[in-house]
């Protein structure tokens, strides 16, 4: 089950990123600034008040009107994007079989070189994040 209103948990978060999953930011994107007491608060990329700013450097996010707390900006490499359920469904790209729900949660079906599998999740988006990282990892293996 989704905590505190995450579409992730972290920890399944981290182990897209470490799997090879990369974030190119958007509008809209939910992050968080992982390993530094702060994994609870997520942040949501928008026009108006956290932006990309592209430098020679890397990309950094910046955080616009922020008086009450002292944090300008922070490299994009210091935060954890948190994908939504419809964004790990696009991930899954051709892979992707269907969706159905168990009774007690969701089950991702992946068909993927000529073989299926099934990953189960206690919602659509834990389903489908551990249907991308079986995908990632079988494609990695290969």
């Amino acid at each position: 089950m989704p905590q505190d209103g995450r579409v992730l948990s972290i920890e399944l978060a981290r182990a897209l990123r470490d799997a090879g999953l990369h974030w190119t930011p958007a509008r809209g994107d939910s992050f968080v600034i992982s390993d530094r007491g702060m994994d609870s608060d997520i942040f949501v990329l928008s026009d108006m008040t956290i932006e990309v700013h592209q430098f020679p450097a890397g990309p950094v996010i910046g955080f616009n009107g922020t008086t009450e707390w002292a944090l300008d900006s922070v490299d994009q490499s210091q935060t954890l994007w948190v994908p939504a359920e419809h964004q790990l469904r696009e991930l899954l790209g051709d892979a992707f079989a269907g969706l159905a729900p168990t009774g007690d949660g969701y089950r991702v079906t992946l068909r993927f070189d000529g073989s299926t599998s099934g990953h189960e999740g206690s919602d659509a988006a834990e389903a489908y994040a551990l249907a991308l990282l079986h995908l990632m990892r079988s494609r990695h293996a290969r």
